[in-house]
């Protein structure tokens, strides 16, 4: 036989549990210091830098 459970608690805990995870998504994306911002930054500039060096010119 299934377990009781109540619904309302149950609705909480999801909503809970979305909220957690958005907020670890957001951590993810935005928590990020200054020195991690400017050598990501860097590193793209770098890569973009690099890329574009190997391009040819189109007569």
């Amino acid at each position: 036989m299934a377990d009781i459970i109540n619904l309302r608690a149950a609705k909480r805990a999801a909503t809970r549990a979305k909220a957690r995870a958005q907020g670890d998504e957001n951590a993810a994306k935005f928590g990020r210091s200054g020195a991690e911002k400017a050598a990501e930054k860097a590193q793209t500039e770098k890569a973009k830098a690099q890329l574009d060096a190997h391009k040819r010119e189109v007569p």
